[in-house]
């Protein structure tokens, strides 16, 4: 874990045509080999497109990697969902800002040890509706079996190296 010193930084994911999505601000914690670590503390609000913001009861994580297909939430316990990873275009960092596509498809592993890939159907619809190109959809079906994989034997930072990070926001 290297840490560095603490920024705010803006998390946007639009959808494919470029219309928001989810959006909120974290504090930037550090960067290791898996990424960019992003810290959320209980109480911490994001906002989905124009809608009202939510308040999240919990702490969580947000991991950035480089150059992949992917972005990864790991959330403190109690809550259910220890591992969530949105599906997306490759992030790109810009004045403080990162931003990214969601391609829909997601990969969950449940605190009990559930394993699963969610939203395959609206991945099918929006693969049509926004024209998701053939590299994009190869990039996102790719990506998603990887997660699996690396999710399901415990490859790091899915293996429990996020807990250090997290310890920084609970």
């Amino acid at each position: 874990m290297t840490e560095t010193g603490q920024q705010t930084v803006r998390v946007v994911y639009t959808k494919y045509d470029g219309a928001l999505h989810w959006h909120q601000y974290a504090t930037r914690l550090g960067e290791d080999q898996h990424g960019v670590w992003l810290g959320c503390p209980a109480g911490n609000t994001a906002q989905r497109g124009h809608e009202p913001p939510i308040t999240y009861d919990h702490a969580f994580v947000l991991l950035i990697p480089r150059d992949a297909w992917w972005t990864a939430v790991f959330n403190a316990a109690p809550h259910r969902t220890e591992i969530y990873c949105d599906i997306s275009t490759v992030p790109q960092w810009r004045d403080g800002m990162v931003t990214m596509a969601d391609l829909d498809l997601d990969v969950v592993r449940r605190r009990g040890g559930s394993l699963f890939v969610d939203d395959e159907d609206e991945f099918a619809e929006h693969r049509v509706r926004y024209g998701y190109p053939a590299e994009v959809v190869q990039s996102a079906e790719h990506a998603a079996q990887w997660l699996m994989k690396a999710i399901g034997e415990g490859v790091e930072p899915f293996g429990g190296g996020y807990l250090e990070w997290l310890s920084l926001v609970r």
